[in-house]
């Protein structure tokens, strides 16, 4: 697959998720709107407004500035960044916030289709470039913020699905590549130890933990690896996202136990 074919890919999986996200959206009640989700601090509202915020920004919108409040859910820079969406929002109606999103993104679709990125190495746009990401890290984090997002505003509301979309095949295949890195370093288990992940729907991913400690992905999977640990998607998605703890009984860890229960804890890679 080239550069080009693989960067239309993720802007297929971001805009796919873009139009699964405005359908539940206007699909919620008035009450919905004010529903605590699982990111600390944010109802449903804020989640769109947060939404909205980036999609302008990546749009070409003007940049937004707030006065940001103490909270205990912001922690940083980048917590005081992503909230600004959310404080200029406030006053607005969910309608105009859910018309703002199908607006900014329709327009930067129509971009993209008729200036498709092609360099993967390119600087991306506006703040995102700034922070020293390029197009690759921009279009392949954006399916997955979208998507993340319309998954928070279901479980908040109690309306599972959007679990079979290219935005979750996108998200779970993402997410199951920090394997290596998160049995290698947070987990740290000797030399020589392998670990399988293996999220339904998703290929398997192994990693042996060599010399240097680093967790390097194996091309076959073993038969009897030192701990293999099996869930669902959205069991899965849940715990690398840093949601919430999950059902008993839907993590299976086989092999070592205690190293199992170490590498489950420690999945959370985005909040």
């Amino acid at each position: 697959m080239s550069d080009q074919e693989l960067l239309a890919r993720y802007v297929d999986a971001w805009w796919a998720s873009v139009g699964d996200l405005l359908a539940l959206l206007e699909d919620l009640g008035p009450e919905d709107w004010a529903t605590p989700t699982d990111l600390a601090g944010w109802d449903v509202k804020a989640v769109a407004s947060h939404t909205a915020h980036l999609e302008s920004i990546l749009a070409g919108g003007p940049e937004e500035t707030a006065e940001i409040a103490d909270a205990p859910h912001i922690t940083g820079p980048m917590g005081q960044f992503t909230e600004i969406g959310v404080v200029t929002r406030r006053d607005r109606d969910p309608a105009s916030i859910i018309e703002e999103i199908r607006s900014v993104t329709g327009d930067r679709r129509k971009r993209l289709a008729e200036e498709p990125p092609t360099d993967p190495d390119a600087p991306a746009d506006g703040i995102f470039g700034l922070i020293g990401w390029n197009q690759r890290t921009l279009l392949r984090n954006r399916p997955l913020d979208v998507w993340m997002h319309e998954q928070d505003v279901r479980r908040a509301v109690g309306r599972p699905g959007g679990m079979d979309s290219a935005g979750a095949q996108h998200t779970a295949d993402y997410l199951s590549e920090a394997f290596g890195f998160i049995v290698g370093k947070r987990v740290g288990p000797p030399a020589g130890t392998t670990a399988v992940l293996a999220v339904e729907g998703s290929a398997p991913v192994a990693v042996e933990i060599g010399d240097d400690g680093r967790g390097r992905r194996l091309d076959v999977v073993p038969d009897a690896p030192t701990v293999r640990i099996e869930t669902d998607r959205e069991s899965f998605i849940v715990l690398a996202g840093g949601r919430r703890a999950v059902e008993p009984g839907s993590v299976v860890v086989s092999g070592d136990q205690e190293l199992g229960r170490r590498i489950v804890e420690q999945l959370a890679t985005t909040p």
